[in-house]
């Protein structure tokens, strides 16, 4: 089991960017794939972007893809999420979570963060 605490939310005005960090401690083999999520009050839990610990980047959602990009260190025990152009509608608690491998469903994912609120105003 992956413990992942996820850090670097806050408030930021519309247009503006952050960036998040989910670091992973207590890696094994078998959570090679890193997935960051989002969930809002009343909405599904969606999924933003995913990673292998190699470095290559599965997936983008579409209402991401352009303003958000996906990485992990060199060290390979911490995934980043930055958020740029961010918009009213990106307000969320934003979770970093690890899978087997690459998955797209949250169920699918073995082990999550405690989340991190981030909140965009206009």
């Amino acid at each position: 089991q992956v413990q992942l605490v996820e850090s670097g939310g806050g408030l930021v005005q519309a247009g503006g960017s952050l960036r998040l960090s989910c670091a992973a401690s207590g890696r094994t083999s078998s959570n090679n794939y890193m997935g960051w999520f989002r969930q809002a009050p009343g909405k599904e839990r969606e999924f933003l972007a995913g990673i292998y610990w190699s470095g290559i980047v599965t997936y983008y959602s579409d209402s991401v893809k352009g303003r958000f990009t996906m990485s992990r260190d060199s060290a390979k025990t911490t995934v980043y999420l930055q958020m740029n152009s961010l918009k009213p509608e990106d307000t969320a608690v934003y979770y970093c979570a690890a899978a087997r491998a690459s998955r797209t469903s949250p169920s699918d994912f073995g082990s999550w963060g405690q989340g991190t609120q981030v909140t965009v105003s206009s």
